[in-house]
């Protein structure tokens, strides 16, 4: 039965075809063509496997800026008509629209018009420069320093917002269906979201050699809702965050806190310095961590420790930060200035980190997780733990909260 298998993940091939004179100016590391997904479960099944073919090939292509899809189906050999072997055709386009094409030239014909002819919809809100990959033969070549977005040298994203009154514009929904499938194909457990605020970047690229000519890649999107606890803003949701992403985040916020010279000199009494000339604190005896900066024995501002509750609150809300990410970053900061000699200090530390940590693991979660009639009876739970469990289990995960909070601050450059 083997022989008749194909594995679904590596069956099929996804490109983003760009116009024939766009493909040849790319760098040689550049790729957009024939890679795999991450997933397929969502389509083909759990087991992510196929029946019925040999040398199965599932082709399918997206123009790069209007992603209208081809779809084509290879193989070198079939079983006979059985109720066993998957319809693989048919099982994929009940995911994407049914408008894809099956006409290679015809799609060709299409990628070529959309190079010089497709433009994105929304409203422009951002936008970066970096400098074109590389081309083969030019090694060492400068990386970006104040690039000019109109050299023929420069890459420019930009970031395209859509409010909700723009899902009546002709043509949008259409677009968002054939961008739709790539959450199946890399988000673990990824579904299809409501048709609701979205933000999406595209790669603007000036084509070498012809004057004016400015092409459209897509490269990604992201569905943005308003935070609950601050309806006016609206955030980036992302479904299981990989460690990664969650370290970008943390660094970047550090690094927001950081360089806020006002909110640094409130919390450390005047004496910290600001982000990027000199760095604020260090870790280690006498302070010296070799990071810069110097580390301050009883620390007189209102970051303590312990911090002053209100203060922080105040701050909390202007900076419109949720509770728990703030008193982590609160707790990164104080960390990057201790000095791990004033036994006062450290003891005042170790109260104000274990006290957050002891309401959010044991327990804000406990009875968050019950039904609110079983509230008592997560109470006596609670109860049943002896002090020195709960004692041992709360210094067990202090010291691995301070071993992560020191990995992300070594990061923070």
């Amino acid at each position: 039965m083997s022989d008749w298998t194909s594995k679904s993940n590596e069956a099929l091939r996804i490109s983003l075809v760009r116009a024939s004179e766009d493909r040849n100016s790319l760098a040689e590391q550049e790729s957009y063509e024939s890679f795999h997904p991450q997933f397929t479960y969502p389509i083909y099944g759990e087991d992510e496997k196929l029946y019925g073919y040999k040398d199965l090939d599932i082709d399918l292509r997206f123009t790069s800026g209007s992603l209208v899809q081809y779809l084509n189906v290879n193989f070198a050999e079939k079983l006979g008509s059985t109720s066993t072997v998957d319809d693989v055709e048919g099982t994929l386009s009940e995911f994407i629209p049914p408008d894809y094409l099956k006409d290679e030239e015809k799609f060709i014909a299409l990628v070529e018009n959309d190079a010089t002819n497709f433009k994105p919809s929304g409203q422009l809100i951002h936008s970066y420069t970096r400098l074109v990959p590389s081309a083969p033969g030019e090694k060492g070549k400068s990386t970006a320093q104040n690039l000019d977005s109109e050299s023929d040298d420069a890459v420019v994203f930009e970031v395209y917002h859509f409010m909700k009154t723009t899902w009546n514009t002709p043509g949008f929904k259409e677009y968002h269906r054939r961008m739709q499938l790539f959450i199946l194909l890399y988000i673990e457990g990824g579904s299809y979201i409501n048709e609701d605020e979205d933000a999406w970047e595209y790669e603007k690229r000036k084509r070498r050699g012809t004057s004016g000519v400015v092409t459209y890649h897509f490269v990604g999107y992201s569905s943005l809702y308003p935070f609950y606890f601050f309806p006016e803003k609206t955030q980036l949701t992302v479904e299981d965050p990989a460690e990664a992403f969650e370290d970008l985040r943390d660094r970047n916020d550090l690094k927001m806190l950081i360089s806020n010279q006002r909110f640094m000199e409130e919390g450390f009494g005047g004496v910290a310095v600001t982000y990027g000339g000199g760095r604020v604190g260090g870790i280690g005896r006498a302070g010296k961590s070799g990071r810069g900066g110097k580390a301050v024995t009883g620390m007189p501002g209102k970051m303590g420790p312990p911090s002053d509750k209100t203060w922080l609150e105040n701050w909390r809300r202007e900076l419109k930060i949720a509770g728990r990410q703030f008193q982590r970053l609160v707790e990164m900061l104080i960390l990057l200035r201790l000095d791990p000699s004033d036994m006062r200090v450290m003891r005042a530390y170790r109260i104000q980190v274990k006290e957050r940590l002891y309401r959010f693991n044991f327990v804000c979660q406990l009875l968050y997780l019950v039904p609110s009639d079983l509230e008592d009876f997560a109470q006596e739970i609670l109860a049943q733990m002896e002090k020195q469990e709960r004692l041992d289990k709360l210094e067990e995960t202090f010291q691995s909260v301070i071993e992560d909070y020191q990995r992300i601050l070594a990061m923070v450059r």
